[in-house]
């Protein structure tokens, strides 16, 4: 299906970092019409992020994943979804109990939520879902396996997809890291100044090919809004690529260098890591103990993406991806 005036494209979390970027890039570039654009919003009618959304000029429809006949609502008429995924990442952290430690079961973490606007697409006669995954898991190519906790629902919601009954058509989107996520993967930087760790200790450490959200917001809008079914049916890695990848102790430099006095990364295993943010830093052991395994799968080089796709698409509009280098720069030098 082209792209044209009267294909109508809805976005979920379009007041959201990825979803908001997206939309952004849709009108900035006038790649669809705003009275054909569905923003799609858990907020409600007449709040500030609903009102926001409507002063842009396009539809603003309500869509909560808590409540599956909303999304048949909101997606009546629609004829591309990009299905943006949630947020609500306490939802996928394991549990603990007199046996131990569980991973949470297939069906009970953020791929609930996506499951939730992946049937409602179906029953509502969507012939294009697009889904924003994660840049983990790459082997030469999409893998179905990873190391890391965050990219378990992204697998399993992509698995479901796999499954979805025709004619919906899917377009898997495995977004790179953002660049502006930084502080996250740095042991959890306070890049406002307030943070005075001169060493940060990590489970381990590998390459991360970092992309700013602008970046992913405009490819994104040129996939939804390409011709034809040219990624019908494909995983799309959206991301920059090796040779500009920097490990977080290449970016703890970078930020040692912008805020005048060394950061640097101290590799502890596992174990150490979880210990030190939950008994040295206060942190919620559940949350630790989920997010710990991201950096297992760095140093396995799950993040080292060698794929064209964000460099070609942003090369037809006539932009470079923009360095990690600038934005903890940028972020850091607010202080």
């Amino acid at each position: 299906m082209a792209a044209t005036k009267t294909t109508t494209i809805a976005i979920t979390g379009a007041s959201g970092k990825l979803g908001g970027a997206t939309l952004s890039a849709l009108l900035a570039r006038n790649l669809a019409p705003p009275p054909s654009i569905v923003a799609l919003t858990s907020a409600a009618p007449g709040s500030p992020k609903w009102e926001a959304l409507a002063a842009r000029g396009v539809a603003v429809r309500h869509a909560s994943f808590d409540d599956p006949g909303s999304f048949d609502a909101a997606l009546a008429g629609v004829d591309r979804l990009f299905l943006v995924s949630t947020p609500h990442i306490a939802r996928d952290f394991d549990r603990f109990d007199s046996g131990g430690w569980d991973e949470v079961p297939d069906g009970e973490g953020r791929e609930a939520h996506h499951r939730v606007a992946i049937d409602a697409a179906a029953r509502a006669g969507v012939a294009h879902l697009y889904y924003s995954s994660l840049a983990f898991a790459w082997a030469a190519g999409p893998a179905q396996r990873s190391q890391a906790g965050v990219m378990r629902a992204h697998l399993r919601t992509e698995a479901y997809l796999a499954r979805a009954p025709p004619p919906l058509r899917v377009t898997v989107l495995r977004e790179g890291l953002y660049n502006e996520s930084w502080p996250l993967y740095l042991g959890y930087f306070a890049a406002d100044g307030r943070d005075g760790r001169g060493e940060v200790r990590l489970a381990a450490d590998g390459p991360i090919c970092w992309t700013a959200i602008a970046d992913l917001g405009l490819a994104s809008a040129l996939v939804l809004t390409a011709p034809g079914d040219e990624y019908a049916g494909r995983t799309l890695y959206l991301s920059t690529r090796p040779a500009g990848a920097k490990s977080v102790a290449e970016i703890a430099a970078l930020v040692g260098e912008a805020r005048g006095g060394e950061v640097k990364v101290r590799t502890v295993g596992r174990a150490e890591h979880e210990r030190h943010y939950v008994e040295d830093r206060g942190m919620p052991a559940p949350a630790v103990r989920w997010w710990a395994s991201t950096y297992e799968a760095l140093a396995a080089g799950e993040c080292a993406v060698n794929d064209l796709n964000l460099e070609r698409l942003l090369a037809g509009v006539g932009v470079k991806p923009t360095p990690v280098e600038e934005c903890v720069r940028a972020m850091v030098g607010k202080q």
